[in-house]
């Protein structure tokens, strides 16, 4: 693992395949950490000549957010949104697209092809659209534009993700199955999820995690995001979109919304994969990937 300070960052990342003469950088979601970035799929995309870049978005695993005054907008989801309608978020999603802009320049990587999953999705969209000479292609996975008029979170999906959290050094045990049962619910049906592997990720990632990193702070970056089709419509890299018909945060009209507003967007859709890139998919996605990185506007 490897860290840079960006003034009140320190961001983790790590490099594979670093002699191979173009870069994927793989920016994760919403709590998601690089590893959810699997080294099977990485080393899939290594092999057809690709330094593949992983990062931690800042307050999530290695990666730490350095607030300049002390934080009080942990606890009540409620209020904390309430104070970011008055103050505003502790950082926007603009700022952690700024994030991945200075790794590419301490990386010294003039242009890349990002690839976003979730919310890294969404950074993905702004790189596209805010530094267009920087981003080689744009691949975007089970992501949205949050545009307002798209289909909600299944109920059961947002009871789940805005329910207290267990705290994993209280009750270790009890946070693990918590989120077992959670990504058993967001898996789609076409892929069984491996619950043995699931906890070993888990486990993972409550070690390499970074005590005081918040969740909460990423939820409030994008959900004071506002809805801006003209960013999309600005969007002239090489896109590719790729979302399950099952995917219960992101409904897939969230996809045919993109494909419609990025122009020149190409969108596949997967059956039955929900909210996750289960390893039988690898291959098709890091082949589409590739594929995006071959096409010219």
């Amino acid at each position: 693992m490897n860290t840079i300070s960006i003034h009140n960052v320190e961001l983790c990342y790590t490099v594979l395949g670093e002699n191979n003469p173009e870069s994927i950088v793989l920016i994760p979601g919403l709590g998601s950490q690089l590893i959810r970035w699997d080294e099977a799929f990485c080393q899939l995309l290594v092999q057809k000549g690709f330094q593949v870049i992983r990062l931690d978005n800042r307050d999530s695993g290695a990666s730490v957010y350095k607030p300049d005054s002390k934080n009080d907008y942990e606890g009540d989801l409620e209020k904390a949104f309430e104070k970011v309608k008055r103050v505003g978020p502790p950082y926007s999603l603009n700022d952690m697209a700024a994030d991945v802009i200075a790794l590419l320049d301490h990386l010294k990587i003039d242009k890349t092809h990002i690839v976003g999953r979730s919310m890294g999705g969404i950074i993905g969209q702004l790189l596209g659209a805010n530094y267009p000479e920087r981003v080689r292609s744009l691949t975007i996975i089970m992501a949205t534009s949050l545009n307002p008029n798209l289909p909600p979170v299944a109920p059961d999906v947002m009871a789940m993700m805005t329910k207290p959290v267990v705290d994993a050094s209280v009750d270790r045990e009890a946070y693990i199955t918590n989120a077992l049962t959670f990504a058993k619910r967001i898996a789609g049906s076409a892929f069984s999820l491996d619950e043995e592997q699931e906890r070993k990720m888990i486990e993972a990632e409550l070690k390499r995690s970074i005590p005081g990193n918040s969740v909460l702070r990423q939820l409030l970056a994008m959900g004071s995001w506002s809805y801006q089709e003209a960013i999309l419509n600005k969007i002239m890299v090489p896109t590719q979109i790729i979302h399950g018909t099952e995917d219960p945060i992101f409904h897939p009209e969230c996809a045919r919304d993109l494909a419609r507003s990025i122009p020149d967007a190409k969108l596949e859709l997967i059956e039955g994969m929900g909210h996750a890139i289960p390893p039988e998919c690898y291959t098709n996605v890091t082949g589409l990937i590739v594929a995006n990185t071959k096409r010219q506007k």
